[in-house]
């Protein structure tokens, strides 16, 4: 886990979120102000200020989430993410029905290609 300022998540949030992090070994959450899950580069979760966790997904995946839970496409900033669905409040908190989501979502961002290194010169 990231150290240095508090964040201002809520507790109850940032704990669920840990444990659905957890169910992958190795897997660490960053972030302080906004958590987040990332591989090769590749940002695949994240929980912004108050508490809202979004998830990046696979078409498929992404649609039976959407449908399945009435969740909407994650908007952040104004703008629509068209791979990340909200996660649903209560839904966090069902750790067993959100795992194999998150799973589905590590599993797409493996199939992506790392994104270079930026190294200071």
């Amino acid at each position: 886990m990231s150290q240095g300022k508090a964040s201002a998540i809520p507790p109850d949030r940032l704990a669920a979120y840990d444990a659905l992090i957890a169910q992958i070994a190795g897997l660490e959450r960053k972030g302080a102000a906004m958590a987040y899950t990332s591989l090769n580069g590749h940002m695949f979760s994240y929980m912004n200020g108050d508490g809202v966790l979004a998830l990046r997904l696979p078409a498929e995946d992404r649609e039976t989430f959407m449908q399945g839970f009435g969740a909407p496409l994650h908007q952040a900033y104004g703008v629509v993410q068209k791979e990340h669905v909200t996660v649903p409040v209560d839904l966090l908190d069902d750790a067993g029905t959100l795992k194999p989501y998150f799973r589905a979502s590590y599993r797409f961002i493996e199939t992506l290609k790392p994104k270079p290194t930026k190294r200071g010169g």
